[in-house]
């Protein structure tokens, strides 16, 4: 489940293939790791990506997916900081490229790199600290 190895050209091959199906897959592990490596220390928890995207991001006319990013992006930059592993990410990352940056078009892409080396570098020190 802590996968190590996710990168942007497999994430955007594999989205195209299924037709979105893998986008929705990674980003529900990244929801469920975040919980599993962060919840001991900060004692929050991040709502499951499906529940968010498929129920309440159009009952919410698209509000909820911007809450969900900014917290969740602030979460993980919180807990790279907590784990001492050298990479900046925050809901600045998710503001300014996923959605500012989409005005570049490649901004979106740049925002997906960052959050996948970000959960890269925090499940790979999880499972290290697990088998220590």
């Amino acid at each position: 489940m802590f996968n190590t190895k996710r990168g942007l050209l497999k994430y955007i091959l594999l989205s195209l293939i299924t037709f979105g199906i893998y986008s929705l897959v990674v980003m529900s592990h990244i929801s469920e790791e975040i919980n599993y490596a962060a919840s001991p220390r900060d004692g929050k928890h991040t709502m499951h990506y499906l529940l968010m995207a498929l129920i309440f991001s159009w009952l919410s006319l698209g509000i909820v997916p911007l809450v969900w990013f900014h917290r969740i992006s602030n979460r993980i930059g919180a807990e790279l900081s907590a784990r001492n592993c050298d990479y900046s990410f925050s809901a600045m990352d998710f503001w300014l490229w996923n959605i500012v940056g989409s005005l570049i078009l490649v901004g979106p892409f740049v925002y997906l790199h960052k959050l996948l080396k970000a959960m890269n570098l925090i499940n790979a020190d999880y499972l290290k600290n697990k088998e220590a």
